[in-house]
């Protein structure tokens, strides 16, 4: 069986890689978003982003809107590779208004009220948006999604963030009951044990970064060393133990399918991309130190460097950036130079990528996960090497 679709990738262009061409489209990226945005309207909406679907408000979620623009260009910020941006943290205030308006009560990281004063919190923080946040997150932690974007899972990152950043330990609290949340809810399925979604009026048992099984692996792991040791041995073998008996495999390659059971089906779609499959696994389960793990997570490495830049664009869910963010992953597991070296081979087809579709749109696409800002992200992080993933991983 195929383990990836060659329809959905092209051939790596081969430009070699060039610092200064890096640091000239993360320039690009922060003055464009600048000169497009709009106290009121924020961002213009992207014709990608709305899939066929009428014009509605501005997004202004963590995933797909403000709160991730603003977001990005916070961390370009810090680390020097942008000025400070007038004015756009001033909306800051009226997000989360905003937010519920569009999505609802939902008090998820990537979607609802959590990611907005998270968001928030790390540009002008305060009592008042952390205990704010406090709730949020708390609210969030029984949701039937058992999944990253909508579940606990996400609000667990939340969480731990801002133990990191403030050390209070209702953060680390907050962090551990939807560990134990998401002990409660899991199911044996033969040699795994796993989570089943309710999303959509729909059930599902997914593998993926976004809705599945290594999006909640990677919400524990990130905040392991604040379990009980006989819990960070229990979820270190599940998690090891499920992550290899639910892989697809062929000679050095390595992935897996949307949802399981892994074995091929032709009803069971094989993607490689960060929300699902191989590229989500190794961002996920990377900072594992077991070895157990380190042939099946070089086997999805080699997959994702022989399936080629995703056709989809740029981006990090589904797109070039997100399938990159695996070598940088694995250049700090192993540090093998090659992996850094793939990682920036990808940035510089990105970077085209991403100039190609400004041109034929009329527009950037501005989202941290679909679009230009998770991109600018990505290049500064194969500029220093590092592989800290915006949102889910500590920033280092």
């Amino acid at each position: 069986m195929e383990l990836f679709d060659h329809s959905r990738h092209e051939p790596l262009r081969g430009m070699p890689w060039d610092e200064a061409v890096a640091r000239r489209a993360i320039e690009a990226i922060v003055h464009d978003c600048a000169d497009r945005f709009s106290p009121d309207r924020l961002w213009p909406l992207h014709a990608l982003d709305l899939e066929g679907r009428p014009p509605t408000e501005p997004f202004t979620m963590f995933y797909l809107g403000a709160a991730g623009v603003i977001w990005a260009l916070d961390f370009l910020v810090r680390r020097g590779l942008a000025p400070p941006t007038k004015g756009i943290a001033n909306v800051l205030d009226g997000l989360e208004e905003r937010n519920r308006s569009q999505v609802g009560s939902s008090d998820s990281f990537f979607i609802g009220r959590s990611g907005v004063l998270l968001t928030h919190f790390r540009v002008a923080p305060s009592r008042e948006i952390a205990d704010a946040l406090e709730q949020s997150i708390a609210a969030n932690t029984e949701h039937p999604s058992c999944e990253l974007l909508w579940g606990a899972p996400g609000t667990m990152h939340a969480a731990l963030a801002m133990h990191e950043w403030t050390g209070e330990t209702r953060w680390a609290e907050l962090y551990r009951s939807g560990a134990r949340s998401l002990a409660r809810s899991l199911s044996r399925h033969d040699k795994c044990e796993l989570w089943t979604q309710a999303l959509w009026g729909r059930r599902f048992t997914q593998l993926g970064a976004a809705h599945g099984f290594a999006g909640n692996a990677g919400a524990i792991l990130r905040g392991i060393a604040l379990l009980p040791k006989a819990e960070r041995a229990a979820w270190t073998e599940r998690i090891t133990r499920t992550a290899q008996a639910s892989a697809i495999r062929d000679g050095p390659f390595a992935n897996w399918p949307v949802e399981y059971p892994s074995h091929p089906r032709s009803d069971t779609k094989i993607l490689v991309q960060w929300c699902h499959g191989a590229p989500g696994f190794v961002t996920s389960l990377a900072e594992l130190a077991d070895p157990r793990l380190d042939e099946i997570l070089l086997g999805a490495g080699e997959l994702i460097w022989a399936a080629g830049p995703l056709a989809k664009g740029a981006g990090l869910c589904h797109g070039t950036a997100g399938n990159g963010y695996a070598f940088l992953k694995l250049y700090r597991r192993t540090r093998d130079r090659r992996w850094l070296e793939r990682a920036r081979a990808f940035a510089m087809h990105a970077i085209s990528q991403s100039e190609l579709d400004a041109a034929t749109y009329g527009m950037r696409r501005y989202s941290l996960y679909t679009g230009d800002p998770g991109l600018a992200i990505y290049l500064a992080r194969c500029i220093d090497g590092a592989a800290a993933w915006p949102g889910l991983d500590p920033e280092r």
